[in-house]
């Protein structure tokens, strides 16, 4: 078997409006290593979720290719992507909205075992419920329980065990955490973790904090606009980013020590419409060091060391 389990190939998802098309996400192309975690970060309207989204196609992609397994699966119908996203899961970023509130916790995460008619026997499915619960930390007196009735940390639990339901190979976590207070996203982060050992899951982690996937992926994407900006192991991104945009996003995470200063790099001017985009960088309006040549030329994602992508004029040499 490949240790690659996910590649993508020149992603595209574009939306028609009135003003013209949107360009969501632009010819987006990675590799994920089995069992290893790729964070994707960006701020707000970046296409990170979007990305998620089409790699599992709940929305379709314009074109690109995602091959799961060694499969493209934008080639496969209805009936094959419902058998596959037994293998492909996503939790949602809210789990005050991801979660039917008519539903009790038990009814919640059985729901695909029914649905895919994995456990169609109620009997061994409740015991099947007990079982994930307890591999996520949710006490059994809980069962019967509606979301309401929790807290947030325990109704992203009950997201967590149900993706689980379907014994995934890879999980798409869209801003898991960010809906949550901070003490409770340490045991989140930590549960999946986790789980990642011991079930071997593969993670693609999508977040607007670099904070929180520092110490929880292998390799982090940046995205801007729709197009990947840099990827790098994560050791290496932290320690040497290269593209002014990662170093802007870098330079904003408070440090927790009042000797420590970390130079802040601000940004000016107005993020560019993702709607009919020019020619050029994406980036070259709020960047410091944009020329002539950044505003005319789009700069292609290249490799400038082993594993370290990325995409800026200032680096040729």
């Amino acid at each position: 078997m490949s240790d690659t389990i996910l590649e993508v190939k020149h992603l595209k998802k574009y939306f028609n409006t009135p003003k013209g098309t949107l360009h969501a996400v632009d010819d987006v192309s990675f590799t994920l290593e089995r069992g290893k975690t790729l964070g994707i970060v960006g701020e707000s309207g970046c296409g990170k979720s979007t990305t998620g989204r089409a790699i599992l196609r709940l929305i379709e992609p314009t074109a690109g290719e995602v091959i799961f397994n060694g499969e493209d699966i934008t080639k496969k119908n209805k009936e094959q992507m419902r058998l596959l996203r037994r293998e492909m899961q996503l939790i949602f970023q809210d789990p005050y909205a991801s979660l039917d509130p008519r539903k009790t916790v038990s009814e919640i995460i059985g729901e695909p075992l029914k649905l895919q008619k994995l456990i169609p026997d109620a009997k061994k499915r409740a015991e099947r419920v007990h079982e994930l619960m307890e591999v996520v930390g949710l006490a059994d007196r809980l069962i019967n329980t509606y979301p309401h009735e929790l807290d947030g940390g325990r109704r992203q639990r009950i997201g967590i065990a149900r993706a689980l339901a379907m014994e995934p190979k890879l999980i798409i976590c869209d801003e898991p955490v960010s809906a949550l207070d901070v003490s409770i996203q340490a045991q989140i982060l930590n549960l999946m973790q986790d789980l990642q050992e011991q079930m071997g899951l593969t993670y693609i982690f999508i977040t607007h904090d670099l904070s929180v996937v520092n110490h929880f992926a292998n390799d982090i994407a940046v995205m801007y606009l729709g197009q990947l900006i840099e990827k790098a192991p994560s050791v290496t991104l932290f320690d040497n980013p290269v593209h002014p945009y990662t170093k802007a996003l870098l330079s904003a995470i408070p440090v927790p020590s009042l000797r420590k200063k970390r130079q802040r790099v601000m940004l000016k001017g107005e993020i560019s419409s993702p709607i009919n985009p020019k020619p050029g960088c994406r980036f070259a309006v709020r960047c410091p060091y944009a020329t002539d040549r950044c505003r005319t030329e789009e700069p292609k994602l290249v490799e400038i060391e082993k594993d370290h992508f990325v995409a800026c004029h200032l680096t040729e040499k």
